[in-house]
């Protein structure tokens, strides 16, 4: 059977694969396995949602679930993933669940299940979630549906925003005055929490695709589309702008000239400015195997080790919580510092980066520079089976040669598709066109049979 937690939460296309019923039956699953049957006092979840139209049905049929199960639900409405996190912990509910499917198109939508103090399940709980909702009899045994007095209450709660707000202003106390920022807020989650912040932080703020209507989420805006945002930076004069996705859980940047930061130089900035402070754990970074060569020569320089993991912020952040470490971040803008979240918060990056130019008086593109981004050439290559590329002499051969060839100037990567029979074929390199021609060289014979 295929499983149906993937790398975050349950996602797929609304009412067609993630319909009001299986919503429902996950939250009823979720409360048997995160939540202690025959306790004196009611558990207590968080529910939130992005702007997507399909929010609505999917968050009463959550909502729904959590209290046939006899769990109090706090809907805090449309806020990003990582304020359903922070009121996971800062209101002691037994587990928080956002509704969205991050930078996925509308038609998408996604259930992501947070456990007590906001932390992503591991894949232990996950499991226990899946068997119990292919098992509805042992769910019923787990965790029977109470009556009366004992079915859960929904309500509303309005102070919800506030309250992420004011943690955020704590988090990052610099003020930002002097700074003008573009923020594209993807039509998503962060419309109105994004400009809010970094006002209250001191910023002068143009907010762009600020309006959601429930059907333009990412809709060639936000942090996969970049040019709206380059553009308007120019056009104001701005400092920089920021870029966040539908849910609000990543952040890129554009400098003032309408180059593009991302994660990994946002990492680079955060680092120096946490290792400078004396802030920066066992002065280590932990990025995933995909981040670029740049990053791993410029902390290399600066006297920081940076360990990888598995591509996907959850390998990100297991890492940190389990090394207590303090940064941690993937090149698509996930950045994670513990000592103020559980998880990938975009509006705390952003005002860690703006904090940075302000202290320093350093353009965003002076701060940048620390990094020189190599050039990376990505190829997915079909295959029909990933092992046998996996254990081929010829394929080995072949890497060996490429990182012969680059001498220490470059990178070679092959990584299985952990969803797809494709092999991700990634090479760095000091220019593009080397970079293309040893990587199509690479995936010439990774598609040998």
């Amino acid at each position: 059977m295929t499983r149906l937690f993937g790398t975050d939460g349950v996602r797929g296309e609304a009412n067609s694969f993630l319909t009001a019923e299986l919503a429902l039956a996950l939250a009823e699953a979720a409360a048997s396995a995160l939540t202690e049957p025959g306790r004196t006092t009611r558990p207590l979840a968080v529910v939130g949602r992005d702007p997507r139209a399909s929010g609505e049905m999917l968050q009463s049929a959550v909502s729904a679930g959590l209290a046939a199960s006899g769990v109090d639900v706090l809907e805090v409405g449309v806020v990003p993933t990582p304020a359903v996190a922070y009121l996971t912990g800062a209101y002691d509910a037994d587990l928080g669940v956002m509704i969205s499917a991050s930078h996925n198109a509308m038609p998408d939508n996604g259930i992501k299940i947070f456990g007590p103090g906001g932390h992503k399940l591991d894949d232990a709980a996950e499991d226990r979630i899946e068997a119990l909702l292919h098992d509805p009899e042992a769910a019923a045994a787990a965790r029977p549906r109470p009556v009366g007095a004992g079915i859960g209450r929904v309500r509303s709660a309005s102070e919800a925003m506030g309250a992420y707000l004011s943690h955020l202003a704590g988090a990052v106390p610099q003020s930002l005055a002097g700074l003008t920022v573009v923020v594209d807020c993807a039509n998503g989650a962060a419309h109105h929490a994004a400009p809010a912040a970094y006002r209250a932080a001191g910023a002068t703020v143009v907010a762009l695709h600020d309006e959601p209507d429930g059907l333009n989420i990412n809709d060639r805006c936000g942090s996969t589309h970049l040019t709206d945002l380059q553009r308007a930076v120019i056009d104001h004069g701005a400092d920089l702008g920021i870029a966040h996705d539908g849910d609000a859980d990543r952040c890129l940047a554009v400098d003032a000239d309408g180059r593009v930061v991302d994660g990994d130089q946002i990492m680079a900035v955060l680092a120096l400015a946490m290792h400078e402070a004396g802030e920066l754990a066992d002065d280590t970074l932990v990025a995933t195997v995909m981040s670029n060569l740049g990053l791993h020569l410029a902390m290399e320089q600066a006297g920081i080790t940076l360990r990888t993991t598995a591509v996907g912020d959850r390998y990100v952040l297991e890492e940190l919580r389990r090394e207590g470490l303090s940064l941690g971040g993937e090149q698509s803008g996930h950045v994670v510092v513990p000592a103020h979240a559980t998880t990938g918060d975009g509006l705390l990056t952003a005002l860690s980066l703006m904090a940075r130019m302000a202290r320093t008086g350093e353009t965003l593109a002076e701060l940048a520079g620390v990094m020189q981004v190599l050039p990376q050439v990505l190829i997915n290559v079909p295959v029909a089976d990933k092992a046998q590329v996996r254990s081929s002499a010829e394929v080995a051969a072949a890497v060996t040669a490429a990182e012969t060839e680059l001498a220490g100037r470059g990178r070679v990567l092959l990584r299985p598709s952990g969803t797809e029979p494709l092999v991700r074929v990634m090479v760095e390199a000091p220019d593009t066109d080397t970079a293309r021609t040893v990587a199509e060289r690479l995936a010439e014979v990774v598609a040998q049979p």
